[in-house]
């Protein structure tokens, strides 16, 4: 192999490392927040099979099942107190 070619193998491998380190943190993120999300959704399924005893029910969107999963609890009670004002 010639110099040149090496020296294009070496660029590549170096560009792939730099590509994969650039992407890695965008890409934790957006799979925290997918997992939180479902996990959000599943929040608020829960509430809405109990909520049916008291005729209590909270719309399952992805902005909701966003909040419930970003916020945690206080997320769900977040909502619960936007239902219980507007409605």
């Amino acid at each position: 192999m010639s110099v040149g070619v090496l020296l294009l193998i070496g660029f590549g491998i170096v560009l792939f490392y730099l590509l994969g380190t650039f992407f890695e943190t965008p890409m934790k993120i957006l799979f925290k927040l997918l997992v939180n999300g479902v996990l959000g959704g599943l929040a608020l399924m829960v509430l809405n099979f109990l909520g049916v005893i008291v005729n209590f029910s909270i719309a399952i969107n992805p902005l909701s099942a966003l909040t419930v999963g970003f916020l945690g609890i206080p997320g769900l009670v977040l909502l619960i107190a936007l239902r219980l004002v507007i409605v």
